[in-house]
Order: C-alpha cells, then sequence, then structure tokens
C-alpha cells in the first residue's frame, strides 16, 4: 500500500495546488478521516492494478457499490418524510430522479473528484459517468470511516439541502424512452428500436437508431452505446410527438 500514500501524496486538488487529501476530505465532507487508506481506496482506477495484502484487486467500484446503496437509504428515508402523500410509485419516481446518473456525474463534478483520481487511464477517455462513480464511492468510503448516522448528516447538508428541489424534480423527465414506451403501449401503438452498429470513421464504436411506430421511422438517433442511442432516439420522439404526449 505503500504506493497509495507515495501518490495521495503529491497528489494536486484542482482548488489548491498544497491541499492533502486528508485535508481535501475534511473540506468536502466536513470530517477528519480516520482511516485514510479508506478514501484512498475510492478514488483508485482498477487500472492502476494495485492488490491488498489478501490478493485483491483494489478499486473504488465495491465503494461505488456500497456508496450506491447508502445514498439510495438515505434518499429514500427522505423522500419519504418530505412527502407524506406521496404514494410508492411517486416516491420510487422522486428517489430515481435524485439519485440520477446524470445528478451523481453533477454532483462528482461540482466536488472535482477526478482531479484525486488514480488512474493509468487518461482522464480524456472517461465518460461522464466517472464523477458519478467517485461520488458514489465517497459515500460508500464515509459510511465506513464515519457510519451510517453521519454519512446520512453528510447527504442531507451537502446533497438534499443543496440540489434536491421537490418541485422541480417533480417535472423533471430522467427517461424519455420510459415515457415513450409507456405512452405506445398505452396507445396500442406498435413500436420497434431498430438499433444496429454504425461506427463509420469513427475511432470509437457508435450504434444508431431507427424508431419506428407502426412502421413508420419517428426519430433516429446515433451514440457511443446502445442505451444512449435509444434514449436520443426517444426524446426526439417525445418533442416530435409532443402534443400527443
Amino acid at each position: 500500500m505503500n504506493r497509495f500514500r507515495s501518490f495521495f501524496t503529491s497528489s494536486k486538488s484542482q482548488a489548491t495546488t498544497t491541499e492533502s487529501l486528508d485535508q481535501a476530505i475534511k473540506r468536502l465532507t466536513g470530517y477528519k478521516p480516520k482511516d485514510l487508506t479508506i478514501y484512498q481506496t475510492a478514488f483508485t482506477h482498477k487500472s492502476m492494478g494495485l492488490k491488498n495484502e489478501k490478493g485483491h484487486v483494489v478499486s473504488y467500484e465495491r465503494l461505488e457499490f456500497l456508496g450506491d446503496a447508502i445514498l439510495s437509504a438515505v434518499i429514500a428515508e427522505y423522500i419519504y418524510n418530505e412527502v407524506p402523500q406521496g404514494d410508492e410509485g411517486y416516491l420510487t419516481k422522486m428517489r430515481s430522479k435524485i439519485v440520477s446518473r446524470e445528478h451523481l456525474n453533477e454532483l462528482g463534478q461540482d466536488f472535482g473528484l477526478l482531479s484525486f483520481a488514480m488512474t493509468q487511464v487518461p482522464q480524456k477517455h472517461f465518460g461522464n459517468n466517472i464523477h458519478g462513480n467517485l461520488f458514489e464511492a465517497l459515500v460508500g468510503a464515509l459510511y465506513l470511516d464515519k457510519g451510517y448516522k453521519l454519512t446520512k448528516r453528510f447527504i442531507c447538508k451537502r446533497v438534499v439541502d443543496t440540489y434536491v428541489d421537490i418541485e422541480k424534480l417533480e417535472g423533471k423527465v430522467i427517461s424519455y424512452k420510459s415515457i415513450f414506451i409507456e405512452w405506445c403501449q398505452k396507445n396500442k401503438k406498435i413500436f420497434d428500436f431498430n438499433t444496429y452498429e454504425d461506427t463509420g470513421v469513427n475511432e470509437v464504436r457508435h450504434f444508431a437508431v431507427r424508431l419506428k411506430i407502426d412502421d413508420r421511422i419517428v426519430a433516429r438517433a446515433r451514440a457511443t452505446s446502445k442505451k444512449k442511442a435509444e434514449e436520443k432516439a426517444s426524446k426526439r420522439a417525445y418533442f416530435a410527438l409532443q402534443d400527443k404526449m
């Protein structure tokens, strides 16, 4: 684990060139770390090839999994108490909006977490999701280091109080594909996501979509994954058919 210490001792934050990792954690979370190694793991990408004393790969992915669960639990409790009239469907949708990948990426970016990432992969090759992944890993690390009570306090103060507006979130769309499919099913429309690989001259793999309703193309889209391409096509279809939907 000495490579951990040497890296993070010399690592520089975007906020200041003299800030150490323990100082950054205290600034970001409000708590001084008890076990800095946990936070070092939270910023370690598997490309480093590090292993712990038991021979297990060291990376932020397990902490990301843990942080996702803790964050979801805290947000679920918040919404449950904040909106007593909300039914199960409403509460589930609101929680999904707050912990959406887009929102978590925004949090990770605002916190400047990528500046602490320990990786062999050039940062320009990471997609936006790295920001949200690191934020979830930070939450997981904080939970292991400080426990649920203080982690909940951090989430409520730095996430809920700062970023969550129930009224605005009620009108926010998190999945145009879901809305499109629900509308088609409700109106007995036959739809088809005709998705195929379309790399063309790009070095990066791309996928294209022809979105059809009753054999008529209503939208086209192209992106670096099937999921992104289908969501983009659904969004275009949503606005093209907005007066009907």
